[in-house]
This record gives structure tokens, sequence and C-alpha cells, in this order.
């Protein structure tokens, strides 16, 4: 391979010499992509459109010890170096332009012991790729709501979904972790073993290293469950989400209710002059008995007068896929998001105000309804800091064409200022696009100071720094 004009950390560019190159690639079981490979462009691809990088290097990593060899000539030569599990974050972050991406997706084995109910997956497993094996054995770990997402990203950042109210975050299931540190060396953390460093991947994003496997702890969970939507007419938004809003205070942990406003898309079960029209859709999910279920389900089931109600049990495995023909890859992405304790009557204002005002037919807002066990784990339990949080607002504009960039990027970060004042304060930081480095600090709340500190210990040349980005605390600071 000839020689590459890489990135620094240093922000210049460092010419590395084809012998170097070649001895990095003899040390792998993968191998090595540059610009002139035929997969280069493929492979660099991730999913959020807006993002068109290019890496000096890809590192297509299928074990552990190629993740160390590549993270050790990265930290050798002072390169920039990012890191791709599920391609799924919304900030982009898996990809640089001129430095090494190191790529996990190769690396997707899931393995389950049902006896002791613990799976261990590798980080460029998907969420499909864990419920598939882990369902089989009506057994699972509390995810997130999109099946490819990465589980590697989602669980180094938080991770809620269906299950979060009744099993917790998809890190508060994490028992062990792998990962490769900046020094090259490959530790194991976990409550007995390197804890403060357990404590800072549960939350801490990439900031500490480069995961290579996950062990998980499972749960009964299906094979079938309570779960569908119930779509209204958006002329009784404001009325049925005080209703739901309501509803929510008494529910059990069992069951999690979303709220989606968007322009219908043509589902089957809509009459099709809803197509295309806006609406406000009720997504909800119950984990439970499927007769418990049903009673459960009943108040926010009553509201209103609905345009469809198609709530019945359902394999997990379909539910868990079921928003994936809206979140496909290569379509343009920018998110703005809010944590809330409660929908005041005026918060509700903003967002059906918002609604009105939708730039485009795939754009969208959703509340996920968390909570529940994941609210009764202690703040600084883990490095994720938000356990108060009732409710999660993600804006999503979602668009096609380079045009359409202004008018989408505007209307979601409008919305989010108009809907500030009634917010937690805290931020998720999976949720976070890639221009809200400066709110990071305010994501990690009280959590960040001692991040900070263990990121000088781990990482104190923040090699790892392609994140939603913790930096290393001074020398003043730590004394």
């Amino acid at each position: 391979m000839p020689a590459q004009s890489l990135a620094t950390l240093a922000a210049g560019m460092k010419t590395i010499a084809a012998p170097a190159i070649d001895a990095l690639a003899s040390q792998l079981s993968g191998g090595i992509l540059t610009a002139s490979d035929a997969s280069y462009d493929e492979v660099r691809a991730i999913w959020n459109g807006m993002v068109d990088r290019r890496p000096g290097l890809i590192v297509r990593c299928s074990a552990a010890a190629d993740v160390v060899a590549a993270v050790r000539f990265a930290r050798d030569n002072g390169l920039l170096v990012s890191v791709r599990g599920g391609g799924h974050g919304i900030a982009g972050n898996a990809v640089c332009d001129g430095g090494v991406m190191i790529d996990l997706s190769p690396m997707k084995s899931v393995r389950v012991d049902a006896a002791a109910q613990r799976a261990w997956a590798e980080p460029g497993a998907t969420l499909a790729d864990l419920d598939r094996e882990t369902q089989a054995f009506g057994l699972a770990v509390p995810t997130g709501i999109n099946s490819t997402t990465g589980i590697a990203g989602l669980t180094l950042g938080g991770g809620f979904g269906w299950l979060t109210r009744k099993l917790g975050l998809t890190l508060d299931n994490l028992v062990s972790i792998e990962v490769v540190t900046a020094d090259g060396e490959l530790r194991r953390a976990s409550e007995s073993e390197n804890p403060d460093l357990f404590w800072a991947l549960r939350g801490g994003g990439g900031n500490f290293g480069v995961a290579t496997g996950f062990e998980f702890r499972l749960h009964k969970v299906g094979p079938q469950v309570l779960a569908g939507l119930v779509v209204h007419p958006f002329s009784e938004a404001e009325t049925v989400l005080r209703a739901y809003r309501d509803a929510l205070e008494v529910a059990p942990d069992e069951l999690t209710c979303w709220a989606v406003m968007r322009q219908a898309p043509p589902l089957p079960f809509l009459p099709a002059e809803w197509h295309g029209k806006e609406v406000l859709i009720l997504a909800m999910c119950y984990c439970g008995d499927l007769a418990e279920g049903e009673r459960a389900t009943k108040r926010l089931r009553s509201i209103g007068t609905p345009i469809a109600d198609v709530v019945g049990p359902a394999p997990f495995t379909a539910w868990q896929q079921a928003f994936d023909p809206l979140l496909t890859p290569g379509a343009r992405n920018y998110w703005k998001s809010h944590d809330f304790t409660t929908l005041s009557d005026a918060l509700i204002g903003i967002l059906t105000g918002a609604v009105r005002r939708l730039p485009g037919p795939e754009c969208e807002i959703f509340i996920g309804h968390v909570g529940g066990a994941a609210g009764r784990i202690p703040a600084d339990a883990t490095a994720f800091p938000q356990r108060s949080s009732h409710f999660v607002m993600n804006v999503h504009a979602r668009w096609r064409e380079p045009a359409m960039d202004q008018a989408c990027i505007g209307w979601a970060r409008q919305l989010f200022d108009a809907a500030k004042p009634y917010s937690a304060g805290t931020a998720y930081i999976n949720f976070m696009p890639a221009d809200e480095g400066g709110r990071v600090q305010e994501a990690y709340g009280a959590s960040y100071q001692r991040l900070a500190m263990l990121k000088r210990r781990y990482d104190p040349s923040n090699l790892f720094r392609m994140n939603q980005n913790v930096t290393p605390a001074t020398h003043s600071q730590a004394a």
C-alpha cells in the first residue's frame, strides 16, 4: 500500500510511509481501505446523509486484536481517530475527515446463555441482531426503538425504548464491557474490575476508548407483547396530549407510550384521505401479561375519537422494527432534544404550534415516555445523569434535498429555543447533533467533573475526541 497523508490530532497532516501502513495491515485479521478501494464509499457512508466525510484510512476490524493494533497505530502517530459501530449516530462522529476510521461493523456476533440470562454482543451488532438471538429464548435487553441502531453507541450513551420503564436503560443492564483505551491496552470493566472506568463508560459515550464487547443482563420478555398505534386527527392534538399526560401519571412500569406528531405516512390501516395530513400518534407497548395490558392501555385508548386503533398482541421483534421504514439510511437528518419532567399546557401549545409549521413530510416531533425503573436509579450511579426526566423530546427534522437544509434546521432550532424554558436542563447525548459540543457540560451536569478527571486518567491526549467530547481535566482542576 502506498504512503498516505493523514490528519493529525494537532489539526495538521502527516505522511505515513508505506512500510508503516503495511506493518499495520500485517497485524490485522480484517483489512485496510483507502479512497482507491471499490468498497470505500460504501463503508464510509453512515445513516445520516448529511455526513460526507472522507477518512484517510479505514481499518476494518474483525476482532479485538485488530482494534488494539489500530489504536496503537493512531496513538503512536498522533492521528485523528473516529470509531464506527452501527453508524447511526446523528452527529456523524463515526466518520472523520482525513484521519483513521476504526470500523467495528464487521464485529456482529451475539451469544446468549439462556440459563444464566446473559448475552455477549460485539460492537458492530445492531438492535435487530441482539433481539433475534435473545428472543429465541424469550429474553431481551432493553434497547431503543429502531432496529438498525448499533448496540455500542446506544449503550455507551444511554439507551431507552419500550422496555426502559420496566427494566431500566440499556446501560443499566450492562454487566461488563471490554474496551481498548488510549494506551492501546484491552481492559475489562465491571462493578468489581476497573469500577471507575465502568462508571464512566455507562453514559460517557466514546470518550474513554473503543468498546470491543458487551455483557448484558437479560430479562424474560415476550415473545408476544401488547403493542401498536392509536392515530388521532391533529385537530384534537392539544386535548389528546393533556389526557395522555394525565394518564401516564398512573401508568404501570410495564406500559410505555410515546407521542409522535407528523404528517401521516401511507399506513395500510389509515384511510387514504388521511395520508399526508398532520396526525398525532400514540405508540404504546405493554411488556407484561397480555390481559393486564388490555386493562392498562384502556385509559389511553379511550382518549378522544381516534382515526385508527391497531393495538394488539405482536411479536416483540416485530414491534422493535415497526418504525424502521420511517428511519431508513441516506436521508438528511438534524435533531434537537430536551428532557422534561412534565408536559405543561404551555409546552403542549408550543409543540402543536410547531407541527402546524412542519417544513417537510418526513419531519416530526416525538415525545419519549421514560422514568419508571430507569428513574429510580441514583443520578450518580452511572455517568448518565438525567434520571428525573419523565419525557424526552426529539425534534426530528428529516428531508432529502440540500436546498431544504436551512428551512428544516431552522425549524428544529426554533422549536428547541421555544421549549427550553420548560425543560429539565439535561440532555441525551445520543440525540445531540454535531453543532452542540458546547452543550456537553450541561448534558452531564453533576457527572461532568468526574468524567473530566477520568478522561485525564484514561485519555490525557484526547485521542478519542470524535464524540460529544469531554475534555481532560487540567492539572489545576486535578489538584
